[in-house]
């Protein structure tokens, strides 16, 4: 897939991690029924195989699906049998580089400038700035594209829809969002509530205005 085009068109990375795999599954279904085109399977969710399986079954070859928290060759490995067409990285590690022999882009988690040359090296697409809010929030972001000004950033953790608006603002090419968006939805929760959430976020990154288009 082109994971690159896809960021930079839909700006919007929704993130899946729940201790009910069923609810897991609802929950990818109902993001992508919203119109929410990336989702990341969290692997440090219960039976996240299971549902990355489950989902690439009911939403078809053509759609994006995501593995997350890939932390080495053999969760790379088990991400693309399972279904997975891109990797999400917290940290550098052998599952870039085995991801990418596998014909899947990855995201690559980083913080700091080392760690973007080192992910560029390993093959890295784009580059997860993990923990963002930890890292210093948008003006981490605005300090970074000083010298890296043409970098593809996802900024991904404690990213809520105001954070999510300043990173875009920023020059982010997207933002990943994982409890803001899907709250308890992946453990049994609301469905419903989930979807207004999904709404308010895809409104925020434009995803909704480019898809009336």
């Amino acid at each position: 897939m082109d994971l690159l085009g896809a960021l930079r068109t839909r700006r919007l990375v929704a993130i899946v991690r729940g201790d009910d795999a069923d609810a897991a599954l609802k929950t990818v279904l109902t993001l992508a029924e919203e119109g929410i085109a990336l989702i990341e399977v969290s692997l440090s969710g219960r039976d996240a195989l299971k549902v990355i399986a489950g989902a690439r079954a009911t939403l078809g070859p053509e759609a994006p699906l995501g593995a997350g928290t890939v932390l080495n060759a053999d969760d790379a490995r088990a991400a693309h049998e399972a279904g997975a067409d891109f990797i999400v990285t917290p940290a550098l590690s052998d599952g870039i580089t085995v991801a990418g022999d596998l014909g899947l882009p990855v995201l690559a988690g980083v913080m700091t400038p080392t760690d973007i040359l080192a992910a560029l090296r390993l093959g890295a697409e784009a580059l997860k700035i993990f923990p963002a809010a930890q890292a210093g929030g948008p003006g981490y972001l605005r300090a970074l594209r000083g010298p890296f000004p043409d970098l593809p950033f996802v900024p991904v953790g404690g990213v809520d829809a105001s954070a999510a608006r300043e990173y875009l603002a920023q020059g982010a090419v997207a933002v990943g969002i994982g409890s803001p968006l899907v709250g308890d939805a992946a453990d049994g929760g609301s469905q419903e509530a989930l979807r207004t959430r999904a709404r308010e976020f895809l409104d925020i990154a434009g995803a909704r205005q480019e898809e009336r288009r």
